[in-house]
């Protein structure tokens, strides 16, 4: 017998329809790409992204068909969204800090029918375009007094192509499993994937984020998504923010220290996300000039582990609560957020932050588990190692294009990390599957070392890998860029470390380099690493 309720599919757009009935004055602010502050609000974004779908309706994009975003966070970016998703076509977020060759096979691959972008990007898809047979049509998003004079293909300026629509346009209407938007992985090894998502996993996810315990979005909250919407759903807060009905400002293209203060200052900003870099220039920024931000109360950190420092400093210095994220494209992409459970509330100063450093639990939504590499499921007690696997009505179930079966037989799909859980439910990364070091059966967490390595205060970054040892199978290589003007020894920093993990964790040895390679998200090249350092020979493996 099945219920007696409403068949009300979960669809995108009745987002942002909520957002305009409800919360229609709230404001989106946005630092244009061409320079000034643009202010619009719910009921505006709704009216032009009705019109942007009649607009893509005309020009003969249907359901299904993919249409591409090269752009930033702005107000136009987000219209895109709203419009596209209304006529059941796929948003594909193009990252525009790919190589250029992995842009090319990916709007290929997706088989793109229109590139909406912004004017930063022109000169790069100038010399793309010739690789990029499926796309007909090129909106600029600026106006005619901005629009550059360009050899792309039926190029137009997005106000004035807008202008040929008006809103008197009704939502399309088609099942919630529908495909909504497309995100391709980084691509570290092989060719990128591309995660297809639906309505409905776009709808549960924004409700799951949006959650007390994850994000605890209100609508008297002023949101600052630092995270790029061209990252996996920009962390679901283009869905999530207008859902709850906070007002949104929007960063643009200027994501450097100063212009993100200013934002958040002149706005007066509650809550924002982003990566760590990005606060670590806002931080160094604020030091400098001795600033403070009395309004912001709730940060989320992702893409990378959170520093300890950063952490510490946000909280004890400027009274923000930082909250650790964990997530991936396959996941749309929040798997864990760091909030305090009743367990951990009364915690203060380090301990507080042991637990900070972990990437959280995960909300109703999403279901963990960690195995041995055949397989078996493997204890919480915070220690044991193993593969993270997760599943979810957000989580993906097969790549675009391929029909590889990417489940276990329990419907989980491995993450590629390996993590601990603890008897409450926290999770902690602890390695990459292929990164993790295999010493004498043992696993050794680079990431742990690493972490440690970065406290010291002469030193910048810090990387670890494995290098084979006749005995161990393979040992620890401690890879170190120097803070500038500085010269620490091996000894030093080895010394520095030696009281604070386990011995056998130690590393066998210390490299010191000018700089370590990074892939086009900023995630650090352990394969290129790998390369660099294969003929380096441990001074514990001579005999």
């Amino acid at each position: 017998m099945l219920g007696l309720m409403q068949d009300w599919p979960l669809l995108c757009h009745r987002i942002i329809d909520h957002a305009a009935i409800q919360h229609a004055e709230r404001p989106v602010v946005t630092r244009s790409v061409e320079g000034p502050i643009h202010t619009t609000n719910y009921r505006e974004i709704r009216k032009r992204a009705l019109k942007l779908a009649k607009r893509l309706d005309k020009d003969g994009i249907r359901l299904g068909d993919r249409v591409a975003t090269l752009a930033w966070n702005t107000w136009r970016h987000l219209e895109c969204w709203y419009g596209i998703l209304g006529i059941g076509a796929v948003y594909h977020t193009v990252n525009p800090r790919l190589f250029p060759e992995q842009i090319a096979w990916i709007v290929n691959h997706a088989e793109d029918r229109v590139m909406m972008t912004d004017l930063t990007f022109v000169p790069l898809l100038e010399k793309l375009a010739d690789k990029l047979p499926t796309i007909e049509r090129y909106v600029v998003l600026t106006d005619a007094a901005h629009m550059p004079q360009t050899s792309l293909k039926n190029a137009v300026p997005y106000e004035e192509w807008l202008a040929e629509a008006d809103d008197d346009f009704t939502w399309k209407s088609f099942d919630e499993n529908t495909s909504a938007g497309m995100c391709y992985t980084s691509g570290t090894t092989g060719n990128p994937k591309g995660v297809l998502y639906s309505h409905r996993s776009n709808v549960l996810h924004a409700f799951m984020a949006s959650l007390p315990d994850a994000k605890g979005i209100h609508s008297t909250d002023v949101v600052l998504p630092v995270v790029p919407l061209f990252h996996a759903n920009c962390w679901s807060l283009a869905f999530s923010t207008p859902m709850t009905g906070a007002s949104m400002v929007m960063p643009g293209a200027k994501l450097d220290g100063p212009s993100i203060y200013e934002l958040m200052d002149t706005y007066k900003v509650t809550f924002t996300a982003g990566v760590p870099t990005v606060w670590l220039m806002l931080l160094q920024h604020m030091q400098q000039n001795n600033l403070t931000l009395p309004h912001l109360k709730r940060i989320v950190i992702g893409g990378s582990a959170s520093p300890r420092a950063m952490t510490k400093e946000f909280e004890e210095k400027y009274g923000v609560e930082v909250i650790h994220a964990w997530g991936m494209t396959e996941m749309s992409p929040l798997g864990s957020l760091c909030t305090m459970k009743p367990e951990y509330q009364t915690l203060t100063g380090d301990a507080k932050l042991d637990i900070q450093m972990k990437q959280g639990h995960p909300p109703f939504g999403v279901e963990m588990k960690i195995t041995d590499d055949n397989g078996k499921r493997l204890p919480w007690d915070g220690k044991t190692f193993g593969r993270l696997k997760v599943r979810g009505p957000a989580v993906a179930r097969r790549y675009f294009k391929d029909d590889t079966n990417i489940l276990d037989d329990e419907g989980f799909f491995d993450t590629g990390d390996v993590a601990t859980m603890d008897p409450h439910g926290y999770m902690q990364i602890t390695d990459r599957a292929k990164d993790v070091i295999k010493s004498g059966g043992e696993w050794i967490s680079s990431i742990d070392l690493e972490n440690l390595a970065v406290g010291h205060p002469k030193v910048a970054e810090a990387a670890v890998i494995g290098i084979s040892h006749p005995k161990w199978d393979e040992r620890p290589l401690l890879i170190i860029v120097p803070k500038k003007d500085q010269n620490p020894t091996k000894d030093e920093i080895l010394g520095f470390m030696r009281d604070k993990i386990a011995k056998w964790w130690l590393p066998d040895d210390v490299a010191f380099v000018s700089e370590i390679p990074h892939t086009a998200t900023g995630k650090i090249q352990k394969t290129a690493l790998r390369e660099q350092f294969k003929n380096h020979v441990l001074p514990t493996a001579v005999n």
